[in-house]
């Protein structure tokens, strides 16, 4: 079995969607596997790229030139899914990427159960979001997209701790919070494999974010830092811009991050 950091580092240099997707599944099967019999597979080393392999298609532009459509008409519906399936690709590499970068830092193996889990999910919410599109006639790579899904990963590189609050704890929390009316659009328009796929994405994104909560918590006790200020502080660092409300309090609660940690954060500092 590859090293888990080598897996990490194979699937980032992978353009293309469903393949890196595939390989994602693969590896994350492997370890699962692995941990069931009881073993602890070896972590090892890699040298991810500062930017993951990406496919031809979307073109990326700036997120103020990306074309703004209705989201209550069908091709605001279309542009709807294939924004969130390029997030959920992002978040694949994301996921696969702390796993890679930060091997100089010693970690419980709970931790590299957690995100291989992670990646393993994200991986099949972009394929599920896919199908919705390709249901659609439509496909990933059909539209332009936002360019600066990758910037917090490149300005937390060498911060740890701040890849965890940034990217778990501030982005994919923001997803908690905007799925809910995403869900209602596609109930309205009685697009039952959109729902679906998104109630899904949504049950399993709390997790993620849990993860994060849980680890920057870890990593604090570690420290001797006080979680909340800890947070602030790095969000403050690394995000660009303040938290914007309104917020879903009880699946943000339910994933460990309480209303002190980012009302805060909605006010300049």
């Amino acid at each position: 079995m590859m090293p888990l950091a080598q897996m990490a580092e194979a699937v980032l240099r992978t353009a293309d969607g469903r393949e890196k997707t595939a390989l994602s599944h693969g590896f994350a099967a492997e370890w699962r596997a692995a941990r069931d019999a009881g073993e602890t597979p070896e972590i090892g080393t890699a040298n991810p790229p500062m930017q993951p392999a990406r496919p031809a298609k979307p073109e990326l532009l700036s997120p103020r030139d990306v074309p703004h459509r209705k989201p209550g008409s069908p091709e605001g519906r279309i542009a709807l899914l294939h924004a969130v399936a390029h997030i959920e690709l992002n978040a694949v590499d994301l996921h696969w990427d702390i796993i890679a970068r930060f091997t100089d830092i010693k970690m419980p193996i709970g931790f590299y159960d957690d995100w291989v889990k992670a990646a393993d999910e994200e991986s099949k919410h972009f394929n599920l979001m896919c199908d919705c599109l390709e249901a659609l006639g439509s496909h990933y790579g059909a539209l332009p997209a936002h360019a600066g899904m990758w910037r917090a990963a490149e300005d937390t590189a060498d911060d740890f701790m701040g890849r965890l609050a940034v990217v778990p704890m501030v982005l994919e929390a923001r997803g908690l919070d905007v799925t809910p009316n995403m869900i209602k659009i596609f109930k309205q328009a009685k697009a039952t494999q959109a729902v679906e796929a998104l109630e899904t994405i949504y049950a399993e994104e709390v997790a993620h974010v849990a993860y994060g909560s849980k680890w920057f918590h870890f990593l604090c006790g570690r420290h001797e830092m006080d979680p909340k200020d800890a947070f602030h502080g790095l969000v403050r660092k690394y995000f660009h811009g303040v938290l914007k409300p309104p917020f879903n309090e009880e699946k943000r609660a339910d994933a460990g991050i309480p209303p002190d940690f980012y009302w805060p954060l909605t006010e300049t500092a």
